[in-house]
Order: C-alpha cells, then structure tokens, then sequence
C-alpha cells in the first residue's frame, strides 16, 4: 500500500518565487524528492538543450535523439522500456550533479499546486506523490494565491499536457506578483 502521509511543501510563496527563479535558469528547484523517483520512472522524455555542456558530458551520446519540433542540437534523452531514465541507477541519479536543466527545474508540487493531475503513462507515481504534498499558506493572499491557481489550471486548454496547464496557471496568477 502505497504511503498517504502529507508532505510538506514548503512555504508557498517562497517555493513560487524559488520555481520563478528556476524557470527563468537562475537556479534549480529544491524538491525534498527523500527516496522518490516517480518523476525518473515516468516514461518522460527528458529535453537537453544545446547550451547544457555539462549534461551533455555526462550522457552517453547514445542515448540522445534530435528533439522534435525543436531547433538544431536540441535533443531528447529517452526511457528504457520499464519507463526509467536510463541515468538512474538503484542509489538514484547517476548523474546527479550534471543532470539536465529540465530535470533540475522539475517539481511535482506544481500538480498540487494547482489541483492538476497527472495522467498518461507511468505518470501514477507522480500523481500520488503530488497529491500528498501540503504548502504552508500564511495568509488570506497566499490561499487567494493558491486559489487562484486551481481556478486558471481547470480553466486552461485540456489539450495541452498536465505539465504545461500547470505551469501556465502558475505563471498566469505570479506574473508581475513581487519576489
């Protein structure tokens, strides 16, 4: 059975402002990720853009196809055939240190941030680890925040992936918001 335990998510206007920041690559997210890999065994397609030397040092060259859709030199890592990276290992990521940008500004806790759920393959995981996290909500505005958030994530296109509806709501309520 799987654990139902609430997680802490942290503050949430310092993780919106940390999430902010890593987004627009002045840092990475800090996810308390403890022993889960859900995001590693999710059958993703993990993005390597053509500035990311360091990642591209420590992925075998093997491993990476042209991304599609995407300019020149941006590649894809993809999965093995149970869905994991093929950089994790049973001690986790093999390349922890030099991971990819995409998966160092990875956070489950947009899901629960903005009630979006996770879906397709492999993503069940995820789900549930989202489902468990819990922000600290201060004030009046950080539950309109987070309110709010919820509400521009039901209201946004259903085509777009689970991912992306998340992050637009998130950007949509904090854009112009102080840091």
């Amino acid at each position: 059975m799987n654990d139902a335990r609430p997680l802490e998510a942290g503050d949430l206007q310092d993780w919106i402002d940390k999430l902010r920041a890593a987004l627009r690559d002045e840092g990475d997210t800090d996810v308390p990720c403890g022993e889960c890999t859900a995001c590693c065994e999710a059958s993703q397609f993990i993005h390597v853009a053509p500035d990311e030397a360091d990642a591209l040092a420590h992925i075998p060259r093997a491993l990476l196809f042209p991304a599609p859709g995407a300019p020149p030199g941006h590649l894809v890592m993809g999965f093995d055939e149970h869905g994991r990276c093929p950089m994790l290992r049973a001690d986790g990521c093999s390349i922890y240190a030099h991971r990819p940008r995409t998966c160092r500004t990875y956070d489950c806790r947009v899901f629960a941030a903005t009630g979006v759920v996770p879906t397709g393959p492999g993503q069940t995981a995820i789900a549930e680890r989202a489902a468990r996290w819990r922000f600290a909500v201060r004030d009046e505005r950080d539950r309109d925040r987070l309110d709010a958030m919820h509400e521009a994530a039901a209201a946004a296109d259903t085509d777009l992936s689970p991912i992306a509806r998340a992050l637009g709501a998130i950007t949509r309520v904090t854009e112009g918001a102080p840091e």
